[in-house]
């Protein structure tokens, strides 16, 4: 067992309110589809370099984040990552990052082992954080009521900015003291960006509200007899296409054929474009500016969503070979008039070269590249496997437990736990 050190007493949160992404895929070898388990037993299976572990099947990756086998699947995780602004286009850039080097480590093994490995896009979970105390929460106040009223709000906004034409539904689940948010992973770094900052952005804002009640949404138009089921292995809720009054996957953006809570009847588009109006104050405190009017100008149909191509893109089923952060899906080659106007303004505007609009409108990943976030850098530290000294002490990581701790081995042997945000404090005091 660690032992606690009296100048590091020990904590089970964290200080402050943080974001963070996970996503799964299928491996296919020589297009089987294989159980990761099964042909490498853990990760280090395939991983050339030494890693932290965290459990017996995950490994902590120098890029920050981490890197399971969970139930036939590899999963690949963000560090957390504090809200702030910008911090959607943070947390999609370090997914992107984890995902490059489970990647590349994969090359590496096809040339050792002589078999092509395909990663295929299985799900992407928001993890948004729920830091409500105690005393303001309620009856009315609850993370259970919460995750039911967003499995109402949150859908169609979602499915028309990130879903495609074989996605199946969006979850939500209240987990603890956070709130996760299930959906299609998404191929295109842009797309995800502008998804992540409508996700937090609402969430974010939805927790701040008095109450948590579906009374809250009578002055939104959502779609008319459609509801959330529960989901069938976990606690939380489903929207899938059977929740609807038809399947909203195959139904046309822009068809003016779904009737509102409102007695109005819209389009799907229409629908969730209103409903991001909303929360648009929200969406830009937390996102980009490139990723806040990518948004918009999807949700008012200037830039072409994933549901308005005919199929699924072929990235989908091999992820992170061609696309990287800071590369876009061929399917979407032309990113519309961004830099025209007020972004929440609706009036019609004709397309540009995306190269117009990345000069004027730098996408995150573009000349200002992002500052990291200060949770983000102790993970990079401790991914780099980098030394600590504290006092007379040089403390050696040995392991990340969870997302809140790691441990540290001292030069006598004893291990040492210490908080995330105990290690905040000394970030002057890595050793190279």
């Amino acid at each position: 067992m660690p032992i606690y050190d009296e100048r590091f007493p020990y904590t089970s949160e964290l200080e402050l309110p943080v974001i963070g992404l996970e996503a799964e895929f299928k491996i296919f070898i020589d297009d089987v589809e294989e159980v990761p388990e099964k042909v490498w037993r853990t990760p280090a299976g395939f991983i050339e370099q030494p890693l932290l572990k965290r459990t017996n099947k995950s490994m902590q990756l120098p890029t920050g984040g981490a890197l399971y086998f969970d139930g036939g699947v590899i999963e690949v995780v963000t560090p957390v990552i504090e809200i702030a602004p910008q911090c959607t286009a943070r947390v999609v850039r370090s997914l992107w990052e984890q995902i490059g080097f489970v990647r590349d480590q994969l090359d590496a093994w096809e040339k050792r082992s002589g078999k092509r490995v395909r990663l295929q896009a299985f799900s992407c979970h928001d993890n948004i954080s729920f830091e409500l105390s105690r005393q303001e929460r309620g009856s009315q106040r609850t993370i259970q009521k919460l995750a039911l009223l967003l499995a109402h709000l949150l859908p169609v906004p979602l499915i028309v900015s990130s879903a495609n034409r074989r996605s199946t539904g969006i979850g939500v689940r209240p987990r603890r003291e956070r709130i996760e948010i299930t959906l299609d992973f998404t191929p295109d770094p842009g797309l995800m960006s502008a998804a992540a900052a409508l996700c937090v952005g609402i969430v974010r804002d939805v927790i701040s509200w008095p109450s948590y009640r579906l009374e809250e949404l009578r002055n939104i138009a959502l779609i008319a007899d459609a509801s959330p089921g529960k989901h069938v292995v976990r606690k939380g809720w489903l929207m899938k296409d059977f929740h609807f009054p038809q399947n909203p996957f195959t139904t046309d953006l822009d068809a003016v054929v779904w009737k509102t809570t409102d007695g109005t009847t819209m389009s799907l588009r229409q629908i969730a474009h209103a409903i991001a109006m909303r929360f648009r104050d929200s969406i830009r405190r937390y996102a980009d500016p490139f990723s806040y009017r990518l948004l918009f100008s999807v949700l008012r149909g200037e830039t072409p969503a994933l549901l308005d191509l005919p199929d699924r893109p072929a990235a989908y089923d091999d992820v992170g070979r061609s696309i990287r952060w800071g590369v876009t899906l061929p399917e979407m080659d032309n990113f519309a008039s961004l830099m025209t106007g007020d972004a929440t303004l609706t009036q019609s505007v004709p397309r540009r070269r995306r190269m117009d609009v990345e000069e004027k409108l730098a996408p995150p990943w573009a000349s200002d590249p992002l500052r990291r976030s200060a949770y983000e850098r102790v993970f990079l530290k401790l991914g780099g496997r980098q030394r600590l000294k504290i006092g007379d002490e040089i403390l050696t990581p040995v392991k990340v437990k969870g997302w809140y701790h790691s441990i540290f081995r001292t030069p006598t042997g004893e291990e040492r736990m210490l908080s995330i945000d105990q290690l905040l404090k000394y970030m002057g005091s890595w050793l190279a």
